[in-house]
């Protein structure tokens, strides 16, 4: 037996992302408590993806990086990741200095130019 399908769109259920606001400097202690909050959000919200509001994040040293790594592994182990939001540019050179990427909010994806589009030439310019 079969149904027929109804017209226009199927109907999509977006879920919108858990945001997380990582407080001031966050010490040790308290690493725990939000690796239990991004399990907590990834499973009672459906999202995929745990936003990060990293602006306030304290001093940026390698504990800020140690904290976003054991918060991007939990949410891997939890079927999930990490989206920063608010990073500052030193946080995403210093977390690019160790080797972690992590998707940001608002980035710009870096894409080939559109094909047929042709970079201009400078008189002048010898040609290769």
């Amino acid at each position: 037996m079969s149904s027929a399908t109804a017209p226009g769109l199927p109907h999509v259920d977006a879920v919108t992302p858990a945001v997380l606001v990582l407080p001031g400097p966050a010490s040790p202690r308290e690493l725990p408590r939000l690796c239990d909050e991004v399990r907590t959000l990834l499973r009672t919200t459906g999202a995929g993806v745990v936003v990060c509001d990293v602006g306030g994040l304290g001093p940026l040293g390698l504990a800020a990086v140690d904290l976003l790594a054991r918060l991007e592994l939990t949410a891997r182990r939890a079927g999930g990741r990490i989206r920063l939001r608010d990073a500052d540019p030193a946080l995403r050179a210093l977390l690019d200095l160790v080797g972690l990427r992590f998707e940001s909010e608002g980035q710009l994806e870096q894409r080939e130019p559109p094909r047929g589009v042709e970079e201009a030439v400078e008189t002048g310019d010898p040609a290769v």
